[in-house]
């Protein structure tokens, strides 16, 4: 973009902004109680954006609503979570049966062993799995046993990685992340993380790693960059994490089933759990026994809701009634070919814009050079909020950092009028979008 279209962008975001505001007063309400009792009015750093979030009302299907009546088609799909759409008849039923037997039942349940079995079903370097309430624990919980299980004390990670609330290592690591010993590797540089490995072998209990960048923007991890890490943690006598909380659904068995991979353990984590609060680890079963109880020398794990039968519940219907192998394939072919049209239009059109991602997860980008890793990434984050604010208004809804995760319940046609959507957009904006 030339610099004398910088102050054009900049009254053209202005305006997008204005009229954002003008069209969803309720929201600014609701956001100014929320700010009253809530830091910023929020609990979820992720859904907070300026000027104000919208205020969602309800979700039927693919739809959502605001507080101000406005219909969006669901594109976020609560970033992954909601894969199976907003009430599932299937996953619905199965709740309200759930709580015909009661809620909170402090005790093994009927429920668990047979979520437990279709999960190792799916995953087979699962051997044997544990239950948390969230990715964010169930990766916790996956580099503690790590940790145990090698006697070791560093752990590699990667530039831009989001492992959960307290994992987080956009920007090279957060304030609020666990103590443990980081080491922050360059993601998809073969060479320079084998040096690290190398480097800190005698140290190293596991190398964690999402099989796509999921918060650092939908960037594939290379096939060749994945194999690597295994044979080199193998050598180094370090784990090998895989944390398919997102990547889970690109296949019936996950990123690691289309690349030939077996890591030692695995994390899971949003709609496998049916949409409710749900994480998962497992892997290898020696590496799991570690937390047999019959063992006079078990780990611990705690977690009041890991085995809740609500999840439980939700969590089969899900993967037996809604998302079975064969319509897990369907969706990452058709994720595929969204993508792709995506793409096409933007190369036809000329314009510095990408869409990044596997199977029906992508991200929005404003480069039209090849994307790697989070640096390559880098953009005018004004695009990104300008993108934003058009979409809103022509009724789609996606992450503000230009995220989409493609729901079950969508329509051809539905995601058609998105294609149309960003066409327009780079009708509109083409100025700012110059290749």
């Amino acid at each position: 973009m030339d610099m004398v279209e910088a102050p054009m962008l900049d009254a053209a975001l202005a305006r997008a902004r204005a009229a954002y505001v003008a069209r969803n007063p309720r929201s600014a309400e609701i956001h100014a109680e929320a700010a009253a009792v809530m830091p910023g009015g929020n609990t979820r750093s992720v859904l907070f954006y300026d000027p104000f979030p919208l205020a969602i009302a309800r979700g039927e299907g693919a739809f959502i609503w605001d507080a101000d009546g406005h219909r969006y088609l669901d594109l976020l799909g609560e970033f992954t979570a909601g894969l199976y759409g907003h009430s599932n008849p299937a996953v619905r039923a199965a709740i309200d049966s759930a709580l015909d037997g009661g809620i909170n039942l402090g005790g093994h349940n009927l429920l668990e062993p047979k979520l437990a079995r279709l999960v190792c079903d799916r995953f087979p370097a699962m051997d044997s799995v544990r239950f948390t309430n969230s990715g964010t624990e169930a990766n916790l919980m996956a580099i503690a046993l790590a940790k145990a299980a090698t006697g070791r004390g560093t752990i590699l990670v990667f530039h831009g990685a989001y492992h959960g609330g307290v994992l987080s290592f956009g920007g090279g690591g957060s304030p609020v992340n666990v103590p443990h010993h980081f080491i922050v590797a360059p993601y998809n540089d073969t060479e320079g993380t084998l040096a690290l490995i190398a480097r800190h072998g005698p140290d190293l209990a596991a190398v964690v790693v999402e099989p796509m960048l999921g918060a650092g923007g939908c960037i594939p991890a290379r096939p060749d960059f994945l194999h690597a890490l295994r044979d080199a943690t193998a050598d180094a006598g370090a784990l090998l994490i895989f944390d398919e909380v997102m990547t889970s659904r690109t296949s019936a068995g996950g990123r690691q089933a289309l690349l030939g991979l077996t890591p030692d353990l695995t994390t899971l984590g949003k709609y496998i759990g049916g949409g409710m609060s749900f994480g998962a680890f497992g892997g290898r079963a020696a590496l799991m026994a570690m937390f047999d109880p019959r063992r006079p020398d078990a780990l611990p794990h705690a977690g009041t809701f890991n085995n809740n039968v609500l999840t439980m519940a939700a969590g089969i219907a899900g993967l037996t009634e809604v998302f079975t192998p064969e319509i897990a394939e369907r969706h990452r072919e058709r994720g595929e070919a969204v993508r792709g049209q995506l793409n096409a239009l933007c190369r036809q059109q000329g314009v510095a814009m990408q869409f990044t991602g596997l199977g029906s997860l992508m991200n929005a980008h404003f480069t039209a050079a090849p994307i790697e890793d989070p640096a390559g990434a880098a953009c005018d984050n004004r695009l990104r909020d300008l993108f934003f604010f058009d979409m809103a208004e022509a009724g789609f809804y996606l992450a503000r950092r230009g995220l989409a995760a493609l729901m079950l319940p969508l329509t051809d046609a539905e995601l058609d009028g998105f294609r149309n959507a960003v066409a327009r957009f780079i009708e509109a904006r083409r100025p700012f979008l110059a290749s």
